[in-house]
């Protein structure tokens, strides 16, 4: 069994809000990072920006963002600073199209894109020097995470020692569904109003391809948006089909590098069928930390700034555990 029982997660009472724990970080964080960009050409002609902050050290933490996040999320840069803190140097990545600037191709990153991860592994081992990554995924990212470490391909980084997801889409048909629900669509929209602005660009750089905009621009959710760009675009069926190919959840007995999932019952973009208690007690490389609360990405404590940092510690003491 590999499921922890008892987390040391406790909040402060205003913290209980999975709202307010949610929304927190994007509002009140203040952190800053001095990055240093460098630039990975892909094998497909495009690129993906890779910002790092470094200490010197042998130990790389690897960080990949959520839905729409970029090296300058909120909980990226906490994660960064705490990780220098505790002796690592940081590779943040900006997954296509997610670094500012518009990526070359028609398609940008996805859910289940997990040849991009291992080209950026490749990249590190080819112009870095470091003994060893500890990858950490957030949100959509760590959908793409754990896919990737559990469909047992033969191209691992032989420096790759363990992973950790934070509030995971394990099953996205749920998660696409409980974040269409009337009380999340703030959150909704905010995403929505993001990926069409993205996506009027590409319809700009490819007006061959047929696109239908108006259809794109209507989109009321992940349903429809991913139904009209986001699967067609990547070579899937539809939307239903593009979720069930990509969900994480299916591949988690593969995993056979020390990995955890952190995530909250209280997330309100997740639904129960996210929280893989049963895949978590069949595979001893794979733990599964459930808290009570959380919300999504969030784990603040208190109203300080960083708000506790229990998050970015407990990541870090996983790791040590391993060292």
């Amino acid at each position: 069994m590999a499921v922890i029982d008892v987390s040391t997660y406790e909040p402060s009472m205003a913290f209980r809000s999975k709202h307010l724990n949610t929304i927190y970080r994007t509002l009140f964080h203040r952190i800053n990072v001095n990055f240093e960009r460098k630039r990975m050409e892909t094998s497909d002609g495009d690129f993906m920006d890779i910002d790092f902050s470094k200490t010197g050290s042998s130990k790389l933490m690897v960080i990949i963002h959520g839905l729409e996040g970029s090296s300058s999320s909120k909980y990226v840069t906490a994660l960064s600073h705490i990780s220098n803190k505790q002796g690592y140097d940081v590779a943040a990545i900006n997954l296509r199209g997610c670094s500012g600037e518009a990526n070359r191709n028609l398609y940008s990153y996805h859910s289940g894109k997990t040849d991009d991860l291992a080209e950026i592994l490749a990249f590190l081992d080819h112009s870095e020097n470091y003994e060893s990554y500890c990858l950490v995924g957030y949100s959509l990212g760590g959908n793409l995470l754990l896919k990737y470490l559990g469909e047992e391909r033969n191209d691992y980084s032989t420096k790759l020692k363990a992973g950790i997801g934070v509030s995971v889409p394990c099953d996205l048909k749920g998660s696409s569904e409980s974040i269409a629900k009337f009380w999340n669509m703030v959150y909704m929209q905010r995403f929505l109003i993001s990926l069409k602005k993205k996506t009027l660009i590409k319809i700009g750089q490819f007006p061959e391809m047929g696109l239908d905009k108006q259809a794109i621009l209507n989109s009321k959710n992940f349903l429809d948006f991913d139904n009209y760009f986001t699967a067609p675009v990547n070579g899937f069926l539809d939307a239903e089909d593009y979720w069930k190919k990509n969900s994480c959840k299916q591949f988690l007995d593969g995993i056979k590098i020390p990995s955890l999932l952190i995530t909250s019952v209280d997330d309100p973009f997740l639904s129960a069928s996210c929280i893989p208690l049963q895949e978590a007690k069949e595979n001893k490389y794979f733990h599964l930390e459930v808290t009570n609360y959380g919300g999504h990405v969030g784990y603040n404590s208190n109203f300080e700034n960083g708000s506790g940092f229990w998050l970015e510690r407990r990541i870090i003491d996983y790791f040590e555990t391993l060292a």
